[in-house]
């Protein structure tokens, strides 16, 4: 589905009109309007402990009327310790401070944009209705909602300004459709500008580095004509080459992570420019950080422009034809700001000879000779999604490139939780390659690095009501995991010390994956990101702890006719996936047992499915288990077990060799 739509732009207010004989008011009516550029804002839901969120409200002014959009992040709860007997207590921590400027949040803590529906241009008095979409995006998921989570009347007001803000400020509650109070909302003033971003540019000898266009336009112009606060830093200029003078997407990527200066995109925006010799994959520029390019997948940080291209020695490139691309201020540096608009996730835009219109349909434009054709500026419509569109849609480490465009449908994850620090799940494969229609199985491991002990769930297995997850892969929307079935004694907490004290200190279980409520999690050969999420009550809140960890695996093609057919089988029989959870000889679980034997047929297929079978068989409903048959499939040297299912077996009645 597309993401939330941009907000409306609200046309030019009225002028106020007197009525007929009457005159002026002997008193002065105040006239206002809402500072265009950037508020910080708070808003605290009504009724819910440890819930507040912080975010940034853009209100932009134009020729044709008013847009105004927003983005809000849960702020982040602390545990507290206590001395023994007492439990940690949990506190909120403070709101982002305004003399910092426009606040850069941790992309984890995103939850939603605002789209501003009703903001008046201008007004008489002291208060005025703002109205608003709220959006939800679920960050362990990276979806959004179907549709707009409440629509909400803010009532503002102007009020004094506490201690860092410049400006304006002003409060005011939320209501619903209903009219009941949801919550209440601040805005603080803080810049001219609608966001802040910064940007490194390394170099290779020999390259130039793109700081402006010869004529005037820099990167100081191109950020004020977006309404960015914007940061160049100009950093290493002697970025190895390679041999062969030519980089490709991936040594780009590794020089970025090599060469860039400390950075930590939860606190700032940075984008990092490379200029090269030459690139593999293009012949004058490319934002190479998404897809498989992205080996720290974290997206759209990096972008490379090519200075020893020699341009066509043709008339389509007019007064740089056979130059070096470098050695062109105008057309290098507009190949810069092109990468970097990709970088801010927008497309290719072919309206005008704006900045993200390419190069070549520039020069085939009217007005030449090239460069003479460009337009040194964003289109209209671009200027609107940088300025308008959500965090996660532009900035470094947000969503993947075209996100903006064209968002994945959602997934409902829980509302109240807050991440635990100090707290940490690992999630490791038993296997790191797996083939495909085998079930996946990893090994999870819950420490603590807090140095007072801590309550976490006595039970992080698929029987446990605190477990969830997602697999992600490469053309296939996430798949989500949960248990199938939850004990009633797993829902106990526990315990767990410093993961290096000597007392309990981890909590420790296995997982085996094959169908969610998608469907199979595992559809299609290729690499899958796994995130296992943890999600409990904290103790005297209405909030809930959330922990993730992830890992990685890699499920093979199938190379022969038999796997192909068992694989089919497999991912398209349900009910094998609750044999698998549950083992017996369930006669209503036909299909589900043929599944399992067609898999124990085929030899790819077989070593993953033996402790599945010989589970089956000692845990029969209806009959005596036949634990000889069993006991022969987990004797195969090469059947691949977890620890939990060794466990269970070994209680089962079988005898399991150690590393199985």
């Amino acid at each position: 589905m597309a993401g939330p739509p941009i907000p409306p732009q609200l046309p030019l207010a009225e002028p106020p009109i007197l009525q007929p004989g009457i005159g002026p008011r002997p008193w002065p009516i105040p006239f206002r309007t809402i500072r265009g550029g950037c508020w910080l804002v708070n808003y605290e839901p009504t009724g819910v402990r440890l819930v507040a969120y912080d975010g940034t409200i853009r209100v932009e002014h134009n020729a044709g009327g008013t847009t105004a959009s927003g983005d809000l992040y849960q702020r982040p709860v602390a545990i507290v310790p206590r001395p023994p007997p007492f439990p940690p207590s949990t506190v909120m921590l403070p709101p982002p401070n305004p003399t910092g400027g426009i606040p850069i949040q941790p992309r984890r803590s995103y939850r939603y944009y605002l789209r501003i529906i009703e903001i008046p241009e201008l007004l008489f008095g002291n208060s005025f209705s703002l109205k608003f979409e709220m959006w939800r995006f679920y960050p362990t998921t990276n979806t959004w909602a179907t549709a707009a989570e409440a629509v909400l009347t803010a009532t503002m007001s102007w009020a004094a300004a506490p201690a860092g803000y410049p400006g304006d400020y002003l409060i005011g509650t939320t209501e619903n459709a209903a009219g009941t109070i949801t919550g209440s909302l601040k805005m603080g003033w803080l810049s001219q500008s609608y966001r802040k971003v910064t940007v490194e540019i390394d170099t290779v000898p020999g390259s130039e580095r793109p700081t402006d266009n010869g004529a005037g336009e820099t990167w100081a112009t191109v950020f004020s004509k977006i309404g960015f606060s914007g940061n160049v830093v100009l950093s290493d200029t002697n970025v190895p080459n390679p041999i062969d003078d030519s980089f490709s997407d991936a040594e780009m990527h590794a020089a970025m992570l090599a060469k860039r200066q400390p950075t930590n995109l939860d606190t700032e925006w940075r984008y990092h420019v490379l200029a090269v010799h030459h690139i593999e994959s293009t012949e004058r520029g490319i934002m190479y950080d998404w897809q498989a390019t992205d080996s720290n997948k974290v997206p759209r940080e990096g972008l490379g422009i090519a200075s020893h291209w020699i341009a066509d020695d043709t008339p389509l490139w007019g007064n740089v034809r056979n130059t070096r691309w470098g050695a062109s201020k105008p057309a290098y540096f507009r190949t810069a700001v092109h990468e970097l608009g990709h970088a801010f996730g927008l497309e290719h835009n072919y309206v005008d000879t704006g900045y993200m219109c390419p190069s070549p349909d520039i020069a085939s434009r009217p007005g030449g000779p090239f460069p003479n054709q460009v337009k040194w500026a964003f289109a209209i419509d671009d200027l609107k999604r940088l300025r308008h569109w959500s965090d996660v849609f532009i900035r470094p480490g947000g969503l993947e490139f075209t996100a903006g465009y064209n968002t994945t449908l959602p997934i409902t994850p829980d509302d109240l939780g807050v991440e635990v620090p100090n707290v940490e799940l690992e999630v490791k494969p038993v296997l790191a390659e797996v083939p495909l229609g085998a079930p996946v199985r990893f090994e999870l491991k819950l420490t603590s690095t807090n140095e007072s002990p801590i309550q976490v769930p006595d039970s992080i297995s698929l029987r446990s009501p605190y477990v969830s997850g997602t697999v992600s892969s490469a053309g296939v929307p996430p798949r989500t995991f949960r248990p199938l079935v939850c004990c009633t004694d797993s829902g106990s907490m526990t315990t767990i010390n410093h993961k290096d004290a000597m007392e309990k200190n981890s909590v420790t279980s296995s997982i085996t994956l094959l169908r969610g409520a998608e469907g199979a999690l595992f559809p299609t050969s290729g690499l899958c990101e796994i995130k296992v999420t943890l999600n409990w009550q904290l103790e005297g809140s209405e909030s809930r702890a959330i922990v993730i960890g992830s890992a990685t695996v890699f499920i093979t093609a199938a190379v022969t006719a038999s796997h192909g057919s068992a694989a089919y089988k497999m991912l398209s029989t349900p009910d094998a996936h609750v044999l698998l959870v549950l083992g017996g000889d369930c006669k209503e679980l036909k299909d589900g047992k043929e599944a399992i034997d067609q898999a124990l047929c085929c030899q790819d297929l077989k070593p993953h499915y033996a402790a599945v079978k010989a589970k089956c068989l000692a845990t029969k409903f209806q009959a005596k288990p036949d634990l000889g048959e069993a006991q022969k499939l987990v004797n195969s040297p090469d059947v691949i077990l977890s620890d939990g299912e060794r466990a269970k077996l070994q209680k089962l009645g079988l005898k399991c060799r150690k590393g199985a």
